[in-house]
Parts: structure tokens; sequence; C-alpha cells
């Protein structure tokens, strides 16, 4: 299943996680620029910037010159995704890791809906897989699961899967999930309220089910089982 419109509110992601993210990058930044595990994620953020320039999209300036320097043209980068609503590996893995502090120190819990613990108790004692492909990084995700307002829900999930897997609207990064779990695509329900990505999961071979939830972008006309909450899958 998908997180945001799916599993959470909109909002949350949008309205807390996305600006929390940003609000607290620069300070971050400051305490953790020349750890280790943020390297990958600062290489990555001036490759893609570079392309970026060359694509002729016009993002603000990044400078890595010196560490001052470099805190600011990442903050005032990472705005420009952010407005932008990009879904790039290095942006989401720096995002995860600003969140993580924000969980452990009880600044952030994620909202879900009422009907999700319910529904992933249900298929869990059921036997069935539990399973999240998200355009957030795998660390976001299980940090989202593990500090939501009903509680810790990572028990109940069995894999997680991101951007690195390959895109949401690409059929073959569904594919992949399903070689991930040695099952068949049509052993496989996929739940999302993009019907891009429902008709990406089609075209591989899963079953599909559009989420409806209050505070969603309407969707084109489709052709997909199309839900309201948790409660009429499996039930």
């Amino acid at each position: 299943m998908d997180i945001e419109g799916t599993t959470t509110p909109i909002d949350f992601v949008y309205k807390v996680l996305f600006p929390y993210a940003l609000s607290h990058a620069g300070e971050f930044l400051k305490r953790n620029l020349a750890a280790p595990n943020l390297r990958p994620d600062r290489e990555g953020l001036r490759q893609e910037h570079r392309e970026e320039v060359l694509q002729g999209l016009a993002p603000p300036p990044y400078d890595a010159a010196n560490p001052d320097v470099e805190i600011e043209s990442t903050v005032a980068y990472l705005g420009w995704l952010t407005a932008h609503d990009r879904k790039s590996p290095s942006f989401k893995s720096l995002q995860g890791k600003i969140w993580e502090e924000g969980y452990q120190t009880g600044r952030l819990r994620a909202e879900v809906f009422e009907d999700v613990p319910r529904g992933m108790k249900r298929w869990r004692d059921r036997g069935k897989n539990i399973c999240i492909f998200s355009s957030g990084s795998v660390l976001a995700q299980k940090l989202l699961f593990a500090h939501t307002v009903a509680g810790d829900l990572s028990e109940n999930i069995s894999g997680y899967f991101d951007t690195t897997t390959g895109s949401k609207t690409d059929a073959r990064s569904y594919q992949k999930i399903a070689d991930a779990f040695s099952k068949q695509p049509s052993e496989i329900l996929f739940v999302s309220d993009v019907t891009l990505e429902l008709d990406a999961a089609r075209m591989a071979g899963l079953e599909t089910a559009l989420c409806v939830r209050p505070g969603n972008r309407p969707q084109p006309a489709i052709n997909h089982f199309v839900i309201a909450t948790f409660d009429e899958i499996f039930s």
C-alpha cells in the first residue's frame, strides 16, 4: 500500500512533515554535515542539482565552497525541491533523517486514518503480508509506522519499498516487489490514491484498489476497485 492519502492524511504530509523538515534542516545540517551517513545525500543532491541546471529547470544556486555556504545552499535547494514535490532519493533520504530526530524527541507523531490499525491487524491475523511502497525513504516509512497516534504499527509490516526500487508509475517496480516476495503479481493487491500508480501496478499484473479519502486529490475516471476505508478489504 501507499502512504500519503491511503494510510495517512495528505495534510499530515504537506502541512506537518514537509514544513518540519524544512524548518529544522539548517539546524540539523549544522550538527551533522560531516557525518558519514550524510555524505551520499550531499553528493546525490549536488548531482541532481547539476542535472536540473542542465535541463534548464532553474533551481536556486548550489555552492559547497565551505560548510556555512553549503548549508545555506542546501536549505534553499530543499525548499525548491519541496515546492516542486520532487521524489528524488537523496532528497527523500535527507528528509527521513531530519524526521528521525523529530520522532525520537516526540516532536512528531504520525497520523493514520482510524481504520488503518484495525485493517492491518485483520490482514495480519489472516496471514497476509503487508508491505509499503512510497516515495518517502524506507527510513521515513519505518519511522512513520513506528510512531503513530495509534501506537507502533510496524510489527504488522513485512516490507518497505521506496523509489530506489523504481518509479511508482513504472510497471517494472511492481514486478520487482513481487519478485522480492517470490509471489506472482496476481497474488498482490496494491492500494493507492493515485490512478497512475494503480495503472502501472495493473500493467504488471497486480490487483488494484483506489483509496478515496477526505482531502485526496480528485482522480480521473478509472476502472479500479474503489474503497473508502480498509474495512472494505478482506472484511
